[in-house]
């Protein structure tokens, strides 16, 4: 039986903090000598695509739990299916012109979780609105060493004309701490993991001297983790050594960044070094920022992240699966049946990274549920198809079911000009981050449970 600790213990080495996943042993046992439940916590994350999508291919016909997935969540996210809420009819009014002229593409990133116009400037007098995440972030965001986690692929800018007379602080940027103030996402993964990971206040040079003496994080807090293992059941030594495993796969994946040498995955990990730099391929960049968030969600490091998949207008060409034209150049598709099926490649390529990562969360126990579960993760756009630049019928998808506090399986349908703020609204409810309103919202979505 494993002896009680702490929901906030973490292992120490030098100049490394690692934060431990969910263990029996945090909550103590029940009189009958079971693990007793835990208090779960519940997490809250955004997933922004660009340019819209093939929406043809992406809204089901039939309604309810009975609904047929249209092809690209069949050959995607068939298996997550009654994981899933698949939202129809939602809109994004403050991404439309209301006056402004050209901007879609700004407006949509900026007002996706702010519902808030976009002041037209490209200068420093920005005007958003805060955003859905910075709200929970501010009231769960006490709890965890992170308020918020912002990750992104693409390098951001906050000044300079990006689209028709709007900065690039409205094209880049998803989290809005202020309605001046964009919250900077990481797009470097080796960052993030330092940020996660090393001690606070860990200085460049302390780094910098671990590093030269080839300390991996697990190298580092492997004498704290022998010492915590001999205190726990059989359960939790279990549960420890898959996550510092998981730990140290993220570990020799950033070393392949740079081409090192690394031996296979086990407990007590082969002397390295963690480069910077950032992956080649898109596919792999983009997974290891889902798997950043699968870690400090699993570790309680924070509570809520944003993730940008690419910046709003992104004309990214996609190679590796045969779409040699830009994206946004494609978006504008004119009706073109062959553009139209490099499109559904593309989106059918985010959803298959999507899915990557709910199956990492729904592998993960906590408690008697997982940690998809526990989760309520919204995968969307501001633009419904790219070529209409429309907002409204926008492909919206929320993963997980927020501690028990959403029935997914299905697929809801919403009146005409429903705010998309609404399930916003309708979320920061359930995360324990409740407001009155939030942009144009009219009132909270009453169907998701």
């Amino acid at each position: 039986m494993s002896r009680q600790i702490s929901r906030r213990t973490v292992l120490r080495g030098l100049g490394a903090t690692l934060a431990l996943p969910y263990l029996e042993a945090m909550n103590g046992w029940t009189a009958m000598g079971a693990p007793a439940e835990p208090n779960a916590a519940r997490r809250l994350a955004y997933f922004y695509v660009p340019n819209g999508v093939h929406m043809q291919d992406w809204t089901p016909e039939a309604t309810g739990a009975g609904y047929t997935m249209p092809f690209l969540l069949d050959t995607t996210l068939s298996k997550f299916k009654d994981d899933l809420l698949v939202l129809s009819g939602l809109t994004l009014d403050k991404a439309r012109a209301n006056g402004d002229g050209g901007g879609d593409h700004a407006r949509s990133l900026s007002s996706f979780l702010t519902g808030r116009q976009a002041r037209k400037t490209h200068g420093a007098d920005l005007r958003a609105g805060v955003s859905a995440d910075q709200i929970a972030a501010q009231k769960v965001g006490i709890t965890t060493r992170f308020a918020s986690l912002e990750l992104g692929i693409d390098k951001g800018m906050n000044a300079g004309n990006c689209d028709s007379g709007y900065s690039c602080a409205y094209s880049n940027n998803l989290s809005w701490r202020s309605e001046s103030t964009p919250m900077a996402k990481e797009i470097d993964p080796k960052l993030v993991f330092e940020r996660l990971f090393a001690s606070p206040g860990e200085t460049s040079a302390a780094r910098t001297r671990r590093e030269s003496i080839r300390k991996s994080v697990l190298d580092s807090v492997n004498q704290d983790a022998n010492s915590l293992r001999a205190k726990l059941g059989a359960t939790d030594r279990r549960k420890l050594d898959e996550y510092m495993n998981a730990v140290r796969e993220i570990e020799m994946r950033l070393n392949k960044v740079e081409n090192k040498t690394v031996s296979a995955p086990k407990f007590t990990p082969a002397e390295s070094i963690r480069p910077s730099g950032i992956p080649a391929t898109f596919e792999e960049h983009v997974k290891l920022m889902y798997d950043m968030i699968t870690l400090a969600f699993r570790a309680d490091l924070t509570r809520v992240a944003t993730f940008v998949i690419a910046n709003e207008g992104s004309n990214r060409s996609y190679k590796n699966i045969g779409v040699s034209e830009g994206h946004h150049e494609l978006s504008h598709h004119g009706n073109d049946k062959a553009k139209h099926e490099k499109i559904k490649k593309i989106n059918q390529f985010h959803l298959q990274m999507f899915a990557y990562f709910l199956e990492k969360m729904k592998g993960i126990q906590e408690g008697s549920s997982n940690l998809l579960d526990q989760s309520m993760l919204v995968y969307g756009s501001g633009i419904g198809d790219g070529n209409r630049h429309n907002h409204d019928e926008l492909p919206i998808l929320v993963a997980g079911k927020g501690g028990g506090s959403i029935k997914t399986g299905r697929h809801l349908r919403y009146t005409k000009e429903t705010p998309l703020m609404n399930l916003h609204l309708s979320l920061l409810e359930r995360i324990g981050a409740p407001v009155p309103s939030l942009g144009d919202s009219t009132g909270p979505l009453k169907d998701l449970s």
